[in-house]
Order: C-alpha cells, then sequence, then structure tokens
C-alpha cells in the first residue's frame, strides 16, 4: 500500500468527487495559500484553456503554457521548489483542478497557430 501525501489526497478525492466541495476548497486553499487560491478563481471563470498541443492557462497580464506539470510562468521558473509537492505556481494547480472535475474548455485548435494572433 502506497502512503498518500495531502497533495494526492485532494488530487485523488476531487477525481472522485468530480466537483469543488467546500471542503476541497478550504483543503486546497490551507494547503496552497493564495496559489490555491488563484487556482481555483481561474477554474470558476473558466480560464484554464486545452488545445491540440498544449493547456494554457489565462492570468491577468499574459497566458502561461502547462505541460508535463511545469509551467512557464516566472513564478514556476524562480520560486518554485521542486522538491515541495505542496509547491506550485497557481497554473499548475488550476490545470490540475480542472482536468479533475472536467472544467478544461477544450479549443479544437493548435495553440502555436492560435498564439500567432494574440
Amino acid at each position: 500500500m502506497t502512503k498518500h501525501g495531502p497533495v494526492e489526497r485532494w488530487q485523488a478525492d476531487l477525481a472522485d468527487v468530480g466537483e469543488l466541495t467546500p471542503e476541497l476548497v478550504e483543503r486546497i486553499s490551507r494547503l496552497h495559500g493564495d496559489r490555491g487560491v488563484r487556482a481555483i478563481e481561474a477554474v470558476a471563470e473558466r480560464r484554464v484553456k486545452g488545445y491540440r498541443d498544449f493547456t494554457v492557462v489565462v492570468g491577468h497580464a499574459d497566458e502561461y503554457v502547462v505541460e508535463d506539470g511545469t509551467c512557464t510562468c516566472k513564478d514556476a521558473r524562480y520560486n518554485i521548489d521542486p522538491d515541495d509537492p505542496t509547491d506550485e505556481c497557481w497554473h499548475v494547480l488550476a490545470v490540475q483542478i480542472a482536468r479533475r472535475i472536467g472544467h478544461v474548455d477544450v479549443h479544437d485548435m493548435w495553440y502555436s497557430d492560435v498564439r500567432e494572433f494574440l
């Protein structure tokens, strides 16, 4: 039997329930702080976009590509401790949440094509 930490527990519970319950919102917010709150807000506002090539989180100033648990934002590049599973940027958390509850806004196109117009 494998031991699951608090991150794996909320992720598994969220996948099982399929929605952000008040208890899960509180657990994510407590564990991840302001980043968790911002991630939940982004999911609620449908700012997690799925394209053929990438998943993108729309921030207030830019769009951030999240791929294989990594993000293109400066927070992920400079502030995240890769050895701490609770330390993720809010964009990665938003993707983790949105995927588990089916709230990724799917676009049947390549983000690389869309990005050319931005």
